[in-house]
């Protein structure tokens, strides 16, 4: 064993729901390397991300992710309305400079912190986080074989005059081979930090041939809640939502879902890779690996596209860690948010976390303790916020319109489930007197929230 603190690599998928895993129960997509990881590590099967004031969900999630917090605090602009611009503007992508980053913690205390693919916040942030990093992408999507990225700009400006666009290499192979040959190449005494970001398996979904092959479309089961809503839940014809026809078509959507699994396989196999370079260079053993994604996606599920919605298959993500001083095979059932990740690898590794880092430490959940959070809290713009417990969900539906938007207003309405006989969500209990205690108080529980992190709607009733 050695007595040297453990390097840790964070690998980051792009709209990876949490059941789309065979080990997660997935018949159908094959994700070995995962499956794996669940193996030898903890599994949290209640995580959710903390939501986006961000039709581009992952900008706060990441954020939120980079920084310990919720949604509300980890970026310097929370105006719903913010345009997004020049990247090095304080926009919506700034992370709060008050706020200290997972990787500038892990730098100020003997890490050497590295990062390459998908960072999509500011250039100034990613530099106080990490030393160094390679193949930058500093986006949000696009092709993945055409890809604009930065090599590490001292600077922190990364101009665009700078952008190297890569063509030929699709991203997951083009980030894992940066990743790798930092790995070969590291000869420090110190510790690193690896933060590997995958665009996979966020659309446009091509992975290599071969990968497709493993999916006929024909062989893709429909999800038990293909239905699409039958009221305006907000931006109902967003970019993610037209990426299928209307009204939905099975044949169309079972297409998506066999490309879904597809870049996840693919992805799988590039994560391999990174495992197999740490097992050659006698480091596997003393590194912590993290799987996560920034959020989940419908593909299909409620007649949905998209992640811009607080269903668990867009709130749910995975969160997979392995390593030393990390218990095997525990697949932990307590109640988990993304950023929630920070405040565990200070622990794991001895390193003093923030006074900024609001997220709590998952070790004593690996140590058998019971969770002392008792719901989790989400919200998507200024159209829904959401909050569960171990088994109810309540959420809020808010009517917006935005002058000068072409989307949908949303509408002012409730929902609730109860996700332990209606896993699928398919059953709106609201108003149900069976339910009407627990409804008011999980009302109850997200005006609190509401009203602590001082949300826009936090003066609007909560039921109607």
């Amino acid at each position: 064993m050695s007595t040297k603190r453990p390097n840790i690599v964070v690998m980051m998928a792009d709209d990876h729901r949490f059941d789309a895993i065979a080990a997660h129960g997935d018949p159908t997509v094959k994700s070995p390397t995962m499956d794996q990881l669940i193996r030898d590590g903890v599994t949290f099967t209640r995580n959710w991300h903390c939501g986006s004031y961000s039709p581009a969900v992952c900008i706060p999630t990441r954020a939120a992710l980079h920084t310990g917090t919720n949604s509300y605090q980890a970026s310097l602009h929370k105006d719903m309305r913010d345009n997004l611009q020049n990247r090095n503007s304080p926009d919506i992508h700034t992370i709060n400079p008050d706020r200290i980053t997972l990787g500038e913690a892990l730098r100020n205390n003997g890490y050497y912190t590295y990062m390459t693919g998908k960072w999509h916040n500011d250039g100034k942030s990613f530099n106080r986080s990490f030393c160094d990093g390679s193949r930058i992408f500093m986006y949000g999507m696009g092709s993945h074989y055409k890809v604009p990225t930065y090599e590490y700009d001292p600077t922190g400006n990364y101009d665009r005059a700078n952008e190297v666009i890569h063509e030929g290499t699709h991203s997951s192979e083009l980030f894992t081979d940066a990743a790798i040959k930092f790995i070969n190449e590291y000869e420090r005494d110190e510790p690193f930090y690896l933060n590997l970001a995958f665009t996979s398996p966020h659309d446009p979904r091509d992975a290599p041939q071969e990968y497709h092959d493993m999916y006929p479309a024909k062989d893709m089961a429909i999800p038990t809640n293909f239905k699409e809503p039958d009221f305006d839940q907000g931006h109902a014809r967003i970019r993610d939502e037209v990426l299928a026809a209307f009204p939905r078509d099975e044949n169309e959507i079972k297409q998506h879902i066999a490309d879904y699994y597809a870049m996840i396989t693919h992805q799988n196999v590039s994560m391999q890779k990174v495992l197999d370079t740490l097992e050659q260079r006698g480091m596997l053993e003393n590194t912590i690996v993290v799987y996560t994604a920034d959020h989940g996606l419908a593909v299909g599920q409620h007649g949905l596209m998209g992640k811009q919605n607080m269903y668990e298959h867009s709130l749910r993500v995975p969160l997979i860690m392995t390593g030393p001083g990390i218990p095997k095979g525990l697949r932990c059932c307590e109640l988990t948010q993304t950023p929630d990740l920070f405040p565990t690898l200070m622990a794991l590794t001895d390193t003093p976390c923030p006074a900024t880092v609001t997220a709590k430490s998952l070790v004593p959940l690996m140590q058998g303790e019971d969770s002392l959070r008792k719901q989790l809290f989400s919200r998507y713009f200024d159209l829904q916020r959401s909050v569960r417990d171990s088994r109810y969900k309540l959420i809020r539906y808010y009517k917006q319109q935005i002058e000068g938007s072409d989307q949908t207003p949303g509408c002012d309405k409730v929902q609730f489930f109860d996700l332990q006989r209606d896993p699928w969500e398919t059953q709106d209990r609201y108003g149900s007197a069976e339910y009407q205690a627990v409804i008011e108080h999980l009302a109850d529980a997200l005006k609190a929230h509401m009203d602590e992190h001082d949300d826009a709607l936090k003066d609007v009733p909560i039921l109607i």
